[in-house]
């Protein structure tokens, strides 16, 4: 028997807040059932197993980052659409995490071919479209770009810049500014 509510959205956002809470590393079918007071069979007819679990988190994540920086970008352009991609971004990865963490799950190509991630990189070149970058800068810029938000965000998480007496959050400025000149200095003319 089916437990009434229980459907793969509602055991995804269910596993997307678990991630938050105890880390992505952490989800498992036997946890998520615990939160639901339920037998791990029961979830069996929503979920194929925990890897099935751990890739619609993954895409849940990759949608919800894809909206934010969507909606964070529209009508800007250059410096500007810039840092409104970074700091959502890292607004999202500070909130949430483990939805994060699971965005960076690598996926069979089929999955991620279909994926939110796909027009999350379409959202990247459209703001390296400010910058006039011809190929193959524009994919070089792309790969940097990932670069620096993953590993700045990241070594920020695991409380990487607790033991200097400068903000965060100068750096992160700093680091865009130099980004912007960095593409405005490759710009084709």
């Amino acid at each position: 028997m089916v437990r009434a509510g229980l459907t793969p959205e509602r055991l995804t956002r269910a596993g997307a807040e678990l991630a938050d809470e105890v880390g992505f590393d952490a989800v498992t079918v036997s946890e998520l059932a615990r939160r639901f007071d339920v037998k791990v069979a029961s979830l069996y007819s929503h979920l194929k197993n925990s890897h099935d679990l751990r890739t619609r988190i993954a895409l849940f994540a990759l949608e919800e980052l894809a909206d934010r920086v969507s909606a964070a970008v529209a009508g800007r352009a250059g410096r500007d659409a810039l840092a409104a991609f970074a700091d959502a971004y890292r607004d999202y990865a500070r909130e949430h995490p483990g939805r994060y963490d699971a965005a960076r799950l690598r996926l069979d190509p089929e999955t991620a071919a279909a994926s939110a991630g796909v027009r999350h990189a379409r959202m990247m070149r459209a703001v390296l479209r400010g910058y006039d970058l011809a190929e193959p800068d524009q994919t070089h810029a792309v790969r940097l770009l990932g670069s620096v938000f993953h590993g700045y965000v990241s070594l920020e998480l695991a409380g990487g810049f607790s033991h200097t007496g400068v903000d965060p959050q100068e750096s992160w400025a700093w680091t865009l500014d130099w980004l912007d000149t960095l593409l405005r200095g490759r710009a084709t003319s």
